[in-house]
């Protein structure tokens, strides 16, 4: 779980180190956008500072420009729209390249608003019009671990306001308890997570962690805004703190998500995304597996996971149900 907050730090210090310098580049043809503005919003592990070996980076772009209309000032002008859906493509491809060492990142851009059909950019106004009018509560889940990684102007205060707002807006709490529980029942028909080490889709396992998490953020942010963080551990303690989680589950929770994080982070780094089976692996792993539970051996781990998921199964069946 320690990994997570450097390998985030990693990716963000690489993207505000190439923002520049890819603007830079796109401006020798297009110029720049009066007054424009640009962001680049990390959602999902990035969002959250729990990034893994791996790990995709979910991104969105979102620009700002006084006059939509008005084209940049370069010998190849373009409108708001194409300059920074195209200044957008750019950063991804710098991101994305093949060095002398491999690949850098993957990025994955399905979580911007409309998803693959959507714009690669949008304007600060439509990703405010897609939030209020059109986007589905997974849409909004996934929104609570937003986080402004780079910038370009002085966007991040606006559209973090925006994010948040959107979060902290009333909703009826048994149609958002309906629609997560419907979206975990589509998810284990696809990915039943019938392996005790399958930690991300196993029932109480990550997945149902991050969806109370965030079940609870959106119930609960109208009256407590302090209660949105894009980090799963800062927002169960501050769910905590607002009374809006008993302590117990509280702790129960924080506990899981860091487990899951550990075993997901070794399994990640040793045996990648093979299916894995301690039965038979090698003593070095089971070992290693061993360390991120609490008592040191892979039997005591395998007890310590078949608690937390019962524990966090019952939890989650209490809030949400199946």
């Amino acid at each position: 779980a320690s990994a997570g907050p450097f390998l985030s730090r990693i990716a963000g210090v690489v993207i505000r180190a190439l923002l520049p310098r890819v603007e830079d580049e796109f401006g020798l043809s297009h110029g720049v956008v009066p007054g424009g503005r640009f962001a680049v919003l990390g959602l999902g592990k990035l969002g959250g500072r729990e990034l893994s070996l791996g790990s995709d980076l979910d991104l969105v772009f979102v620009y700002d420009a006084p006059e939509i209309d008005t084209p940049s000032d370069g010998d190849k002008p373009l409108q708001a729209n194409a300059y920074y859906a195209r200044l957008a493509q750019r950063l991804i491809n710098a991101l994305t390249t093949l060095t002398a060492e491999g690949g850098m990142f993957e990025v994955d851009m399905r979580l911007r608003p409309a998803g693959n059909a959507g714009p690669i950019a949008s304007s600060l106004e439509g990703f405010r019009r897609y939030y209020a009018n059109d986007a589905w509560t997974w849409e909004k889940m996934a929104l609570t671990k937003a986080r402004v990684i780079a910038e370009s102007g002085a966007i991040s205060g606006p559209l973090t306001d925006l994010v948040r707002t959107v979060l902290a807006q009333r909703r009826d709490p048994e149609k958002l308890r309906a629609d997560i529980a419907d979206m975990r029942s589509r998810i284990a028909s696809q990915h039943p997570g019938s392996s005790q080490w399958d930690v991300k889709y196993a029932p109480g396992g990550l997945i149902d962690v991050e969806f109370l998490t965030q079940y609870l953020e959106l119930r609960h942010a109208h009256d407590h805004p302090d209660v949105l963080s894009p980090n799963t551990g800062q927002a169960l303690k501050a769910l905590r703190d607002a009374g809006c989680l008993e302590s117990r589950e509280a702790d129960i929770l924080i506990a899981a998500a860091a487990l899951w994080l550990r075993v997901q982070g070794i399994l990640r780094l040793c045996v990648g995304a093979a299916t894995f089976e301690d039965e038979g692996a090698p003593e070095g792993l089971r070992e290693a597996l061993g360390r991120s539970g609490e008592n040191g051996t892979i039997d005591a781990l395998k007890d310590d996971m078949a608690r937390a998921y019962d524990d966090v199964r019952l939890i989650f069946d209490r809030l949400i149900g199946r």
